[in-house]
């Protein structure tokens, strides 16, 4: 093994933990790259762990051996080490001796370099390290986003101002009419059951999940975030639902398709039992949130929502289903959705607020009040973005341009053959792809190729 203690020779429990880590996952269906390679993969694990000591926010998920997590705090690897053994183990990589017919082995490979290339950004940033938005991104996530200047967003905000017309600034309005479709706090649990049965029992029409697979839901306080999936393995998560701000009826679908069903869960559970089980890829053990695998989750899961509800299913799924449930009124629903679908299109205006305030351009008061402008967010919202931003910083492209690019990779083979099917069966084909997409060790770069 290449990872060493800080002593410089690699201590007897960390070589028994990567043991571990190799031969528990898959034995049954053993990869057939060759066990270098799994030792390759065994050693970056030991890396990511010993990040997570550094960095509270790296390691999003972990359901390998806790007897590995317990040597990466052992070996209390400084910054500076997991630099250097991360770029000795990417040297190894480019040198590896891949078979060019095993198209499996070259895509575990080349996820191998990328998750390298971005815990090497990240370490780098630990140390102080600046790097411009652009930059950043594409060393974390293997994408940049465009950009767009105010102009871009102006035709979109004058067809809201006719939407919503009277008197105070166009955000204001828009967010007095958006709070008559609050959920009111003793409702949400309720609202959340009914939208995250019908997320579920959608995706299973399409998807087939283990049995056992399941989560557990809790609101919460106090967080960056709207919504938030914990995976813990075995086909299980923790789900947390922000319940800081006012949540509006949508959100219930939003949230459950994103966080639950076709999303992140169903995401993970995939990945497990594809690439962990069968395959014994332990990397896959481990997500590290600032990786290209984050543009691949939140694109899926924010195309994930119109895949499981097309506009109209959706419109009349809540207003038959949660709008009662919620106590709301449905006579101004249709206007709702009409500015829903304005906003959506706002999304990009975000990533520049981001831009410029980690690229220094704005202060952080002058980001917020971009976004009350240029998103229509209140003020709360605005300052929560922000907190956003200072947190997981360049993670925000993930969700708008990864749902982009997932769109195009799942539909770009179907489009030419739209008029020769129906609905019914373009809709199916859109979910093989979309399941082939969760099942296999896709990256950004396999998206815009």
């Amino acid at each position: 093994m290449t990872v060493r203690a800080a002593s410089g020779v690699l201590r007897s429990a960390t070589c028994i933990a990567l043991c571990m880590a190799v031969t528990s996952c898959g034995d049954e269906y053993r990869s057939e790259s060759a066990p270098d390679l799994d030792d390759i993969a065994a050693d970056y694990l030991l890396l990511e762990l010993a990040m997570e000591h550094h960095d509270g926010d790296h390691v999003d998920a972990y359901y390998g051996p806790e007897s590995l997590r317990q040597a990466a705090g052992d070996a209390q690897l400084t910054l500076q080490q997991i630099a250097e053994q991360a770029d000795e183990l990417a040297a190894r990589l480019a040198r590896w001796p891949a078979n060019r017919s095993n198209r499996m082995e070259l895509a575990r490979i080349d996820g191998l370099s990328q998750r390298l290339t971005a815990l090497s950004t990240r370490v780098a940033m630990n140390q102080g390290t600046s790097f411009s938005f652009d930059e950043e991104s594409q060393l974390l996530f293997g994408v940049a986003a465009p950009n767009y200047d105010a102009g871009h967003f102006d035709e979109i905000l004058e067809k809201i101002d006719a939407l919503v017309p009277g008197d105070g600034s166009l955000s204001s309005r828009v967010n007095a009419f958006q709070n008559r479709f609050v959920i009111p706090k003793d409702k949400l649990a309720d609202v959340f059951d009914a939208a995250i049965d019908e997320c579920r029992r959608r995706t299973l029409e399409h998807i087939a999940l283990p049995e056992e697979e399941s989560f557990q839901l809790e609101y919460v306080t106090g967080k960056p975030w709207s919504g938030y999936n914990w995976y813990l393995g075995k086909s299980r998560s923790l789900i947390q639902i922000n319940t800081d701000l006012p949540i509006f009826i949508h959100r219930a679908v939003d949230l459950g398709c994103h966080e639950g069903y076709p999303g992140h869960h169903t995401f993970n559970v995939l990945l497990e039992k594809n690439l962990v089980e069968r395959q014994g890829w332990v990397e896959f053990t481990l997500y590290p949130l600032f990786s290209p695998a984050s543009l691949i989750a939140e694109g899926s899961g924010n195309y994930g929502i119109d895949l499981a509800f097309p506009r109209n299913e959706r419109v009349r799924f809540e207003k038959r289903r949660l709008f009662p449930l919620a106590g709301l009124q449905s006579d101004e629903a249709d206007r709702y959705y009409a500015l829903l679908e304005h906003l959506e299109r706002l999304g990009y205006a975000g990533n520049e607020a981001a831009r410029g305030y980690l690229n220094g351009d704005m202060d952080r008061q002058e980001a917020v009040q971009w976004l009350v402008d240029y998103t229509l967010s209140s003020p709360e919202r605005a300052r929560q973005r922000v907190d956003f931003f200072e947190t997981y910083r360049s993670y925000v492209i993930n969700y708008n341009l990864g749902k982009d690019l997932v769109r195009q990779w799942v539909e770009q083979e179907t489009e030419s053959s739209t008029a020769r099917q129906d609905e019914a069966a373009l809709r199916r084909q859109h979910w093989r792809r979309f399941e082939r997409l969760l099942s296999t060790p896709m990256l950004p770069s396999d998206l815009v190729d």
